[in-house]
């Protein structure tokens, strides 16, 4: 992944160069994304770090998705020179969303414990192309709603607008169907998100046909998988969602409370600047103060996480970037759900929010394909219809009359 991010980027720079344009749209989260890139470069060449190589690792993949968030910032932005950019990505989105769900139910129904019907790993609760359902669902997560973003754009006459819905309602099947909880309530949570947006930001007549329109795919989807249940298309283990002695190889709430503790006890002895990025498996077994039998190489919690691995300072950034994120993600939202491609924000700023609520119970920003998803999100919702004020432009244009001289 690191190696294709730097291709791509080089690909970019290629481009700019054969146009003869350079122009870098900016946005204010840069700032906390480069401090916290700052803190892990300080972390690993000033040897405050319990573990060197872990540190390399995370610091190697801070660079690859700052590389994918940089240049999903300029290359789909609303800007008009962009073109349709993020309308194709909607369409692109939701065909990934539909052949990522198909794959994932086949193989549940014909092979639930193999991935690709081959692999089978020896701990885990396989779905679809992940070894942990959890993460299946975390990926979901963001590509359903700019799935929906993309058709909600469309022309409502349309009958393919209707069709395309189906994609959508198999792919909340099959969140369902991997029995997450942290995907359940995550979606759960979108879709009040998406409800109040789309009855308060949008004409009054439009936005209570659209909500019917998706509170209609939620409940067709879950009847849809109450029946699979219901006659037994569907395994217990999914239904596990809705019980509360769930737990097919999955940690149990009582020991993720725990470890969440150990993380703080760790943040406490290490406020400076934390044991190093990547480390907290490493660094768990001295301060843990329970007995466990199983090998925790997260906390199950994306924020006390990088608190005990970054300290204070790394917890100041997180802060400073989730104000910058909701304060970027939802502003003018009148004014650009006129545009097609403001459906598109709007679906990628839902993601965000729901991938977020779920780091509070699992560590989707530890996976590396979800991470960067996250941060392609990411930028297309702080990347929004600017003016040209907003945006850096550097301009060189060569004219043989002039000798190759240069305007800036």
């Amino acid at each position: 992944m690191t190696a294709s991010a730097f291709l791509a980027l080089i690909l970019w720079a290629l481009g700019c160069a054969q146009r003869g344009v350079l122009k870098i749209a900016w946005s204010p989260l840069y700032w906390p994304f480069l401090a916290f890139l700052l803190l892990a470069v300080v972390q690993f060449f000033a040897g405050l770090t319990i573990d060197r190589l872990a540190t390399r690792e995370s610091l190697l993949k801070i660079v690859a998705d700052l590389v994918f968030f940089f240049l999903a910032g300029q290359l789909l932005n609303a800007q008009p020179e962009n073109g349709n950019a993020l309308g194709r990505l909607g369409l692109v989105v939701m065909l990934l969303a539909f052949a990522l769900s198909v794959l994932a139910l086949a193989q549940f129904f014909t092979s639930p414990h193999a991935i690709y019907w081959r692999v089978k790993p020896a701990v885990g609760w396989v779905f679809g192309p992940y070894v942990n359902h959890n993460h299946y669902g975390g990926l979901m997560e963001m590509l359903i709603p700019v799935s929906a973003g993309y058709i909600l754009s469309r022309p409502s006459h349309t009958l393919p607008r209707l069709l395309l819905w189906v994609a959508v309602v198999l792919a909340l099947i099959s969140v369902w169907a991997c029995g997450s909880r942290g995907a359940s309530a995550a979606m759960l949570a979108e879709g009040l998100l998406l409800g109040v947006i789309l009855m308060w930001k949008r004409p009054q007549a439009v936005g209570r046909r659209a909500l019917f329109f998706v509170a209609g795919i939620v409940a067709i989807s879950a009847g849809v998988f109450a029946w699979m249940v219901d006659t037994g298309r569907a395994s217990n283990r999914s239904w596990s969602i809705l019980t509360t002695d769930a737990s097919f190889l999955e940690a149990k709430l009582a020991g993720r409370i725990q470890v969440g503790k150990t993380a703080i006890r760790i943040a406490k002895r290490h406020p400076g600047i934390g044991v190093g990025l990547g480390c907290f498996e490493y660094v768990f077994p001295q301060y843990t103060t329970f007995t466990t039998d199983m090998h925790w190489t997260h906390v199950h919690d994306d924020y006390l996480e990088i608190v005990a691995e970054t300290g204070l300072p790394g917890g100041l950034v997180l802060v400073v970037a989730l104000l910058f994120f909701f304060r970027l993600a939802f502003r003018h939202l009148g004014e650009r759900l006129r545009h097609e491609s403001g459906w598109i924000q709007l679906g990628a700023a839902v993601g965000c929010v729901g991938l977020l609520v779920h780091s509070f119970v699992d560590f989707n920003l530890r996976i590396p394909a979800n991470a960067a998803w996250f941060v392609v999100c990411l930028a297309i919702v702080v990347h929004p219809r600017s003016s040209p004020g907003n945006i850096r432009k550097v301009v060189r244009v060569s004219n043989p009359e002039r000798n190759g001289g240069f305007l800036t």
